[in-house]
């Protein structure tokens, strides 16, 4: 809510724009650094969710690259590697060895304790790549179900076996662990019972760590259930040694940390204690938390995990090869049960929320009066439709704990993603992902589904010259949605949400007239996920539909679709005991509207049909639909052998748009890739684990034109001593460059390389280290690009951690998009040299006073600054010549209007201003925290206690001075937000 005037900062209308790393003339940095507008809760945050398992072995998984950026063969892509390629192996292996000797102590234990090579014993044999499945038989609980205390003193646990044998997963595959493992199973008509006895030498050494829920650490041991037996779908349950839970589910047979649901919070109960043995778990599953079907005997998949903390040992009770092309399907199994009747699940937890706000007021501004108050509520809920079927809903709902997104600074024509935080859209958010490229670069985040359409900011604003009040978001009415599975291997997805009509609220001081006006219309959104198991989920097969419909009128019929659809069809088949496998995803969209939206469409940063040397496309202003498809094509090893490789290709048309309800950075493009990658599972010489990657890409646009090509190497290791490195090198060859210039000719971008590394210390450790950096330049020295992030975690006790995180980048480039101005019948495109310098501190600190009742703080200040010089309009966009691509301004062309804050450009030099622009430097200041108590006074049943502060402070210098910009933001007047949220669970 502001006064809008000529110098008011439009987060929706700034002229700045952000570089994504890796794009032709952009800056790579650590985090992302721009100005943007709040999401869903600007005031208030919680913290996500921490991966429960330690994963020292990278998933493969293609590194694809991040935007267009290069081409040039004019000479042979191995030949321009091999210098980069030895400099990568030489460095890595000097950096390798420098560890390993700063740890002398640490590296001779290991040596002494563990040969290089170790050999298999005949008690331990080595795995087989197909280990006979294990079998452990569950027992009815007599005379009575166990009471949970963590101890296993009660009279149940005297009956039936001890299931032991525990494996080596960690570090030393398939050998005898250096502590075993025991664990026991009951049940009854309602619920698993789980003993698990971890025998431990030295009880003293047993590290527990107190923390938030699914914040697991220390010693612990973690159970995976596939209730289903689909060998694809399966539910974790963990527990450390100070009694913290954790619970995740896991789909589509991985073990994959960017894939596991960390928002699934089943209700159960699980006790820990210590004693002269070692330590022990105590766990109670209600059935109505699992699916099953309702067949005689219980056929269950079955998992153990064990952690040793202070050896990094991880052990299972079914052998699992590391090179496994699956996780769910290796499992052991759960036998014994019978007579079991899934029970139907209703669960209703209504909340309350009451929230107090003070913000800065402004004189004359009826919108800021430097308070507000509130009191609300709303429902959440699941039901058991049958025993294959669940139905989640939410009503009203409030996501006051969420935390908002990271503050950032946005010199890019796309779009930024940004990850879902809110608990109801990301729990099963499996069940509606169609994710049309796999991998981890731009390409993997589109996507038919996207949930941060639903409750996103309005899209329009109020056409005032006067103050003026606006949502942050769009109110959801209520959202629901439909998830099982059925024994026949039927997957079902759905989910319907409704968003309100949101209107702002105008007053113009000059007349004293109150208005409103619509910047949201009455939205629904809808989606449709179906997929079919074959082969026991060796095959998959799948389709997806979305819809979104709105209730437009007035000015929303000019800016929004009125409706948007799009489908998709995928295969998944793997062979040779899953260790191959082919992917196949082909999706279609189309949407429709006004002449003006469609316009709008065409004109996108996604799209730009209004390119001039694009041939291939036509802008039409008068159409009222568009159509596109895309998708992608794999094959690939994934398990099965220490060496692994994926190629493919994928695909966007030039009229595929996704972003109503899905979300697709830019379309109009066709990329091949090649990755291969080499695993070193057992200990070596200095290390623990090593992975090797190498990845290729090419692409074009729909034209034929080769827009980008590049490769990288890079590799992860963890030495003998606990630390860890990562380090890489980036190629990309010249590019043509379809955003650059926002809607222009193609540009040609000079080829660049690009290095990057990330250093830790033990883990295991009070106090770690880490360091990650960044560096980048262009061959012909346009660009350039470093960020250091250096982090510091001090864990003085087990229920207590403080993490500073400070990062630091600097960005110049010689050609920094400006903007775009008409000079007669012609148009030109500015840019200018950047100098921008960008530091912030993450900190967060947790404090669990008890396994359910815990305090947390994250702060975040931030400082961006980005100064403008040496403009230039571009001539021949695609010279070979670097020169010959702009014309820089002399001093008889370009003035600067101090008073107006605007550069005035006298082209022909016949002493007349020929057009102008502003002056784009930019200084943003923000800072962000958030103080959560959090407790669980019952299963299921919360209390939240929220303080939110923001600071945000603006300026036009475009010079970065460290000291005087904390001490402006620190002065700047604070919002604050106070919020009390209570919540229980009925279990009916």
């Amino acid at each position: 809510m502001k006064k809008l005037s000529k110098k008011a900062i439009n987060p929706k209308k700034s002229p700045t724009e952000f570089f994504k790393p890796n794009q032709p003339g952009s800056t790579i940095h650590s985090f992302r650094t721009t100005m943007n507008q709040p999401s869903f809760s600007a005031q208030t945050s919680t913290l996500a969710f921490k991966k429960i398992h330690p994963s020292p072995d990278f998933q493969p998984r293609a590194n694809f690259p991040d935007s267009p950026s290069s081409l040039s063969l004019n000479y042979p892509f191995i030949k321009t590697f091999i210098k980069p390629l030895t400099a990568f192996i030489t460095l890595f292996f000097i950096l390798a060895t420098l560890i390993a000797i700063t740890s002398p102590k640490a590296f001779a234990s290991q040596c002494q304790t563990q040969p290089l090579f170790p050999k298999t014993t005949q008690a331990s044999p080595p795995p087989s790549p197909s280990p006979q499945k294990k079998v452990a038989l569950a027992l009815r609980a007599n005379p009575h179900p166990p009471i949970i205390n963590g101890r296993l003193n009660d009279p149940a646990w005297e009956h039936g076996d001890w299931y032991t044998d525990f494996v080596q997963f960690h570090p030393y595959e398939g050998q005898t662990p250096t502590e075993q493992t025991a664990f026991k199973i009951l049940y009854d008509e309602n619920n698993l019972y789980i003993a698990v006895r971890c025998y431990d030498s030295k009880p003293e050494t047993i590290e527990r760590r107190l923390s938030r829920r699914d914040n697991l650490s220390g010693d612990y041991v973690m159970i995976f259930i596939d209730s289903l037996h689909d060998l694809r779908t399966s539910f974790c349950f963990g527990i450390n040694a100070a009694g913290v839970k954790a619970d995740q589910l896991l789909s589509n047979d991985s073990f994959d940390y960017n894939k596991a649901d960390f928002s699934w919070d089943p209700i159960w109960e699980a006790k820990a204690a210590v004693d002269e043995k070692g330590w022990t778990a105590e766990i109670k599953i209600p059935f109505s938390q699992l699916r099953f079907t309702t067949k005689g005997e219980q056929i269950w998949g079955l998992q153990i995990w064990r952690e040793l903390f202070r050896k990094g040992e991880t052990s299972l009770w079914q052998p699992i090869p590391r090179k496994a092309p699956g996780w769910t399907s290796q499992f052991g199994e759960l036998r014994g049960m019978t007579g079991l009747k899934p029970p139907r699940q209703i669960e209703l937890m209504p909340y309350v929320v009451g929230k107090l706000r003070s913000y800065p007021s402004e004189p004359g501004n009826p919108f800021l009066t430097g308070s507000q108050k509130s009191l609300f509520g709303g429902l959440d809920g699941k039901i058991g439709l049958t025993h294959d079927l669940t139905l989640n809903f939410t009503l009203n709902p409030d996501f006051g704990q969420v935390e908002a997104d990271p503050s950032e600074i946005n010199l890019t024509a796309y779009e930024t993603y940004f990850e879902e935080k809110r608990p109801f859209f990301v729990e099963n958010q499996n069940i509606t992902n169609f994710q049309i490229t796999g991998g981890d670069g731009d390409f993997s985040y589109d996507n038919l589904f996207y949930s941060r359409r639903i409750g996103r900011a309005p899209q329009i604003y109020p056409a005032t010259s006067g103050y003026y009040s606006i949502p942050t978001s769009t109110n959801i009415l209520g959202a629901f949605k439909l998830s099982g599975k059925t024994r026949n291997g039927w997957s079902i997805g759905a989910m319907e949400a409704i968003t309100s009509r949101e209107m702002a609220s105008t007053f113009d001081p000059g007349t004293g007239i109150y208005g409103r006006e619509i910047v949201e219309p009455l939205t629904n959104y809808f989606a449709f996920r179906l997929s079919k198991d074959y082969r026991q989920g060796a095959t998959v097969v799948g389709t997806m539909f979305t819809a979104v419909n709105r209730d437009l009128e007035g000015r929303a019929e000019e800016v929004l679709h009125r409706s948007a659809y799009s489908s998709g069809f995928d295969l998944y088949h793997s062979w040779k005991n899953r260790q191959y496998y082919f992917s196949l995803k082909l999706v279609g969209s189309g949407v429709f509207g006004s002449e003006e939206a469609i316009k709008r469409t065409q004109l996108s940063s996604a799209h730009y049909f209004n390119r001039p040397d694009a041939r291939h496309l036509t802008f039409d202003p008068t159409r009222r639909s568009l159509y596109g498809h895309g998708g992608s094509i794999n094959f690939g090893r994934l398990g099965g052998s220490r060496l692994m490789f994926s190629t493919g290709a994928t695909w966007r048309s030039p009229g595929l748009e996704l972003n109503d309800m899905g979300f697709l950075r830019y379309a109009d493009v066709v990329m091949q890739h090649f990755w291969i990658g080499y695993r070193f599972f057992k200990p070596f010489s200095l290390f623990r684990s090593l992975n090797l990657n190498f990845t290729q890409w090419s692409g074009w646009n729909f034209g034929g034109e080769r827009i980008f090509a590049g490769g990288n190497v890079n590799s992860w290791a963890q030495f003998k001593n606990y630390w860890s490195l990562s380090f890489g090198i980036n190629r990309q060859f010249t590019a043509l460059s379809q955003s650059f210039l926002r809607g222009g000719p193609l540009l040609r971008v000079a080829p660049a390389t690009n290095y990057w590394s990330f250093l830790q210390t033990d883990g295991r450790k009070k106090l770690r280290l880490a360091l990650q950096g960044q560096w980048r330049k262009a061959d012909n020295n346009d660009s350039f690009n470093l960020s250091l992030g250096p982090q510091i975690t001090y864990v003085p006790a087990p229920s207590f951690n403080l993490s500073l995180r400070p990062s630091y980048s600097i960005f110049r480039s010689e050609l920094q998009y400006v903007g775009k101005v008409n000079y007669g019948a012609e148009q030109r495109y500015l840019v200018g040299k950047i100098n921008q310098k960008t530091a912030s501190m993450v900190v967060r600190l947790n404090l669990s006073l008890t396994p359910d009742l815990t305090v947390q703080f994250y702060g975040m200040p931030f400082i961006s600054a980005g100064k403008y010089s040496r403009f230039k309009m571009i001539t021949q966009p695609r010279a070979k010549e670097w020169t010959e691509r702009y014309h820089l301004f002399g001093d008889d062309q370009i003035n600067y209007n101090e008073w107006a804050g605007i550069y005035q450009v006298d082209e022909n030099r016949d002493g007349q201003i020929d057009y102008y622009f502003r002056n784009p430097d930019f200084n943003f200041l923000q800072f962000r925290s958030n103080l959560v108590l959090r407790w669980e006074y019952k299963p299921g049943c919360t209390l939240f206690l929220v303080w939110s502060q923001a600071r945000t402070d603006f300026g036009y210098s475009g010079l970065l001075d460290f000291g005087s910009d904390i001490t402006s933001l620190f002065k700047t007047k604070p919002d604050n937000v106070f919020l009390l949220k209570f919540s229980y669970n009925f279990d009916l």
